[in-house]
């Protein structure tokens, strides 16, 4: 029997989740992140003060979370690799804590034919590291291709598909330019260093990976379209600006290995530019991802300035554009963000035409909601808003995969209910819930759901 959504053979079906968010950062032998300093300086910027001490305890119970994975049929899944649990400090010695862990963990994904796939960094920067100045300093670039390097020789043999980076703009964002992450810098020029370093931290991994192993590398970015609010000139310059610093600024030089000369145009005639090092240049440019982790959440949709920016303002990317609420959008409310399943479209096609047809693959898409108990019958969250949500995006998807984009898979963020930094577990995501008291994870509806849909690799109307 024929599905109306068939999905090609050996598709991705899975989801993603990072060590900061589910391990619980003080289980087993572990350095200090930024995170873990920022709650212990400010617990009242996070949600009901919940800190990343214990979060999901994916530390203690990842088998009887692998084995709900594969009850659900998933064939891979993302988590990324803590860098302060696997080197206490960022530099130095490996910690045999965090090898014998991270190994049981890959080997149990294995041996439930679950892949692994595993990010480096995930917004977690060991604290001893923040204090030289994090990405800030140029010598953290150094510091990190070490720690990439000591896991590819520890894991390399286990994981072969590797991302340097998840969504690192939005460090950049929220630690040196809007104040949700820390260190809670308000600097554009540090930003724009910040995101540069970066850049040349991943092409040094992905150098050393190219060099010595035989699997893929890529980077996993949120890429967010921006869309105009008209076609008007003004308009049109907004959203290309707007594109400029939050899409390309990241996926240029990843998959092109190159930054687009208008975005280095604008930082100049603002004084903005990095500092930046003459043998950088070859070095993004011989070191290009092979495949793409794509996290879509929402659209970013923007119009030409109401007024001009208040000169005595810092510099801010927001110079050049307004946000635009268009009338009648699908929003969901608790998270407050838009609901645009055509941008998984849009974002394919635009790789497709502009980016080689690189590789990719739904890296993380998902819906927060609060106070899910409210949906709660006979013991099941009955997430059916999750259900269409995937199965909107996924219609889209598909549909890209049909006019020859190069889609593998899609994940879903996330397993089950995790840490989510400042919002804590005020939105939860997963396809399990748990109960933070008894850290008890139940399979809610959309698991079912999944389930089915991976096992028959697509699904009906």
């Amino acid at each position: 029997m024929s599905l109306d959504y068939q999905f090609p053979e050996n598709f991705w079906w899975g989801s993603a989740a990072s060590a900061t968010q589910t391990e619980g950062g003080e289980n087993g032998t572990k350095g200090k992140n930024i995170w873990d300093k920022w709650y212990e300086s400010e617990p009242n910027r996070f949600f009901e003060n919940i800190g990343p001490e214990v979060t999901s305890d994916f530390y203690n119970r990842f088998k009887e979370d692998i084995a709900n994975m594969k009850k659900i049929h998933h064939n891979s899944f993302r988590l990324s690799i803590s860098w302060a649990r696997l080197i206490p400090g960022g530099r130095g010695d490996v910690n045999p804590e965090a090898v014998d862990f991270y190994s049981k963990v890959f080997d149990e994904l294995i041996r439930n034919d679950i892949e692994p796939f595993v990010t480096l960094y995930h917004f977690d920067m060991p604290l001893e590291l923040q204090e030289i100045g994090g990405w800030e300093n140029r010598e953290v670039t150094e510091a990190y291709a070490d720690y990439a390097e000591k896991a590819f020789e520890l894991f390399g043999d286990r994981v072969k598909k590797w991302f340097t980076f998840n969504e690192p703009v939005v460090p950049v964002e929220g630690g040196y330019l809007y104040d949700f992450h820390y260190p809670n810098i308000v600097d554009a020029k540090k930003a724009i260093q910040v995101g540069y370093n970066t850049m040349v931290a991943h092409a040094k991994a992905v150098k050393l990976y190219h060099e010595n192993y035989d699997g893929k590398i890529g980077i996993v970015l949120n890429l967010t379209p921006s869309y105009p609010r008209s076609q008007n000139p003004a308009d049109l310059k907004a959203s290309h600006i707007c594109d400029l610093f939050f899409n390309r600024s990241f996926l240029d030089p990843a998959v092109k290995g190159e930054y687009p000369q208008d975005l280095i145009d604008l930082l100049a005639e603002y004084n903005q530019l990095p500092a930046t090092k003459p043998e950088d240049k070859a070095l993004l440019k011989e070191n290009l991802v092979d495949l793409l982790g794509v996290n879509y959440y929402q659209p970013r949709r923007v119009k030409a300035r109401d007024s001009q920016p208040n000169p005595d303002s810092p510099f801010m990317p927001d110079w050049f554009f307004d946000n635009y609420e268009m009338p009648g959008r699908k929003m969901n409310p608790y998270r407050g963000w838009e609901i645009y399943e055509k941008g998984i479209y849009d974002i394919m096609i635009n790789l497709k035409e502009n980016y080689g047809n690189i590789e990719s693959f739904i890296s993380e898409n998902g819906m927060g909601v609060q106070n899910e108990e409210r949906f709660l019958v006979d013991g099941r969250i009955e997430d059916d808003y999750r259900i269409d949500f995937i199965k909107d995006h996924l219609k889209w998807l598909h549909k890209s995969i049909q006019e020859g984009c190069n889609v593998k898979g899609y994940h879903l963020w996330t397993f089950m209910d995790n840490w989510s930094w400042m919002n804590a577990y005020k939105n939860r995501y997963g396809f399990y819930s748990v109960d933070l008291k008894t850290q008890q994870r139940t399979a809610k509806k959309s698991a079912s759901w999944f389930a089915e849909a991976s096992e028959k690799n697509g699904f009906n109307d």
